[in-house]
């Protein structure tokens, strides 16, 4: 059921660095024929430093390590792909079904087919009004019984960002800022939150990671939180108060469960005349490019 492309399967075997992609993005983040151009632009930039991009997906039933150019165009445009988390695998597998990966889906085929070091926008964690809704990302509990390291501009400021970090303490997940003391807010190189640790090279993130097997610890996650540039992120002022609005908005129309998130998003970037997007989409850059160079500095080990 696990399906490894050539490509990424001869890397592997030859210890050349691989670099695992989420689909999400392709299929439920961005709007046609965007969304294709960004997907290849993101495995392009894997390429342009070295590294082997593992996009992963899910098609008729078969989990996909890598994706040829046909298939990244049918996530892209085929209706009917699914979002799928770790916990929907084996149902799409065993129906046939085809889906984008969220961070936990893909995190944990990554892992199955041994890529270390994953890349994606933001994390999912905590979210606002938890104790009385109880909603928190799967991607938490996956990442703390994962080792792999993802590399994120923090978790989505729509969230509980202080809760989110409590709680990636709870479960045992490593935290470092890259270059900052400061945990980054995805759309804003700055959540308000401060960070314990921070690393300033690739060659220091896979000196990290070979620490955690050295030490034998439990198999969770690195996660390397990486800030979308200053001139780039989204104004912090526009921020707050469009997503103040979003809020009301949600709590006004009802939304709830899974319907939440792109429906706080999709305010974000109506609302911004597509500036959040452009921020989102500068963090991806970033945070592919240096999960390259991470995987580059851990295969010379």
């Amino acid at each position: 059921m696990l399906m490894v492309s050539e490509e990424v399967r001869e890397a592997l075997a030859a210890r050349r660095p691989v670099v695992a992609l989420e689909s999400t993005i392709i299929a439920h983040g961005l709007p046609r024929p965007r969304n294709l151009q960004v997907a290849l632009e993101l495995e392009d930039a894997v390429r342009e430093e070295g590294a082997v991009p593992a996009t992963i997906a899910v098609l008729d039933g078969r989990a996909h390590v890598g994706l040829g150019k046909e298939q990244v165009e049918r996530v892209a445009k085929e209706d009917g792909i699914r979002k799928l988390g770790h916990r929907d695998l084996a149902l799409a597998a065993a129906t046939g079904a085809s889906g984008a990966t969220t961070v936990s889906a893909t995190a944990s085929l990554a892992s199955l087919a041994g890529v270390r070091v994953l890349a994606t926008g933001g994390l999912g964690g905590v979210h606002r009004e938890w104790t009385v809704t109880q909603d928190e990302s799967a991607d938490l509990g996956l990442l703390a019984r994962t080792r792999i390291t993802v590399v994120c501009a923090g978790v989505k400021s729509i969230l509980d960002v202080p809760a989110t970090l409590q709680r990636l303490e709870t479960l045992g997940v490593a935290v470092a800022g890259y270059r900052t003391d400061r945990f980054p807010g995805f759309y804003l190189s700055d959540s308000g939150q401060p960070v314990d640790w921070t690393l300033e090279s690739p060659a220091q993130v896979a000196e990290v990671m070979r620490a955690q097997d050295a030490l034998r610890g439990p198999q969770s996650a690195l996660i390397v939180a990486n800030p979308v540039p200053q001139e780039e992120q989204l104004d912090p002022g526009i921020h707050a108060r469009v997503l103040a609005d979003a809020l009301r908005a949600c709590e006004e129309e009802g939304v709830t469960g899974q319907a939440v998130t792109p429906f706080l998003l999709d305010h974000l970037v109506r609302h911004t005349d597509g500036a959040s997007l452009s921020a989102n989409l500068a963090a991806v850059r970033g945070n592919v490019r240096l999960a390259a160079r991470i995987a580059a500095a851990w295969a010379e080990a």
